[in-house]
């Protein structure tokens, strides 16, 4: 009876942790989770409407960065693929290495590509396109038609229509027939909502190395204001913060989360 008792007390004395195995064991758990959150997943907000209707102003998605990447030969198990055209992309945006956009790959390397009246004619087809935001007479100047963007690229582009110095003068070196072409290691990508997105209409192609992968679904959505995005002061970041602690159950649309990004 004393024997087993001693046991007992031996096999406790076994299972429970020091302190430093503790933390041995937390800095393990947050160490995987960095790396799962760096190298293979990673969360955006979108902070704007170029993406309506697929995308909301204030939805929180989980983007992959592993299956657009470039192969790695240390990781033959990982899915790679390379960008089809329809994929929604994540990249860093041309000249502005720390910002992040999210816009749809329209061509590839090789296509040919314009738009008549807002609708995107690739390699002479014109496209089925439901999800994208076409020129309606609304008495919205944003919505009404534009010439540089809705007939890309059969007006000289001009800083005017707020195209980039570079892009000014690297579009016409670009345009064949009246077509855009796109060149080797590049692709022409575009938001939904075409006729309030910024893309590469405006500030070019976007190299293959900038793409750092794909959302693929919406966590968490919440209702927020257009002009959020330009409130960037400490007061304006608390208000809001204090904003959605009050109201995260009233104003969070339930009816995104999970939903699948296509």
């Amino acid at each position: 009876m004393e024997s087993a008792q001693k046991d007992v007390e031996t096999a406790e004395t076994q299972q429970t942790e020091t302190p430093l195995e503790s933390l041995a064991s937390i800095c393990s758990v947050l160490a995987i989770g960095l790396f799962v959150m760096t190298f293979i997943f990673q969360n955006f907000e979108i902070p704007s409407a170029s993406m309506v209707k697929t995308l909301l102003i204030g939805d929180h998605v989980l983007v992959d960065r592993t299956s657009l990447a470039p192969p790695a030969k240390w990781a033959p198990f990982v899915h790679y693929r390379d960008v089809r055209r329809g994929d929604i992309i994540v990249f860093l945006k041309p000249g502005e290495p720390d910002l992040f956009l999210v816009k749809r790959t329209i061509g590839l390397p090789g296509d040919h590509l314009h738009l008549r009246n807002g609708i995107v004619y690739l390699n002479g087809v014109a496209q089925n396109e439901p999800q994208a935001g076409k020129p309606v007479a609304d008495g919205d100047p944003q919505h009404e038609y534009n010439p540089y963007r809705d007939d890309f690229p059969s007006v000289p582009p001009d800083t005017m229509y707020g195209v980039t110095a570079t892009w000014q003068y690297e579009l016409p070196n670009n345009i064949k027939d009246g077509d855009l072409v796109v060149p080797p290691g590049k692709v022409f990508a575009m938001g939904d909502n075409r006729t309030e997105s910024l893309d590469s209409r405006y500030w070019g192609f976007v190299p293959r190395e900038n793409i750092v992968g794909r959302p693929m679904f919406v966590y968490w959505s919440f209702e927020t204001p257009a002009d959020q995005i330009n409130k960037q002061s400490m007061g304006d970041r608390l208000s809001f913060m204090t904003h959605i602690l009050v109201h995260i159950f009233d104003q969070t649309r339930w009816n995104r989360t999970l939903h699948i990004i296509r």
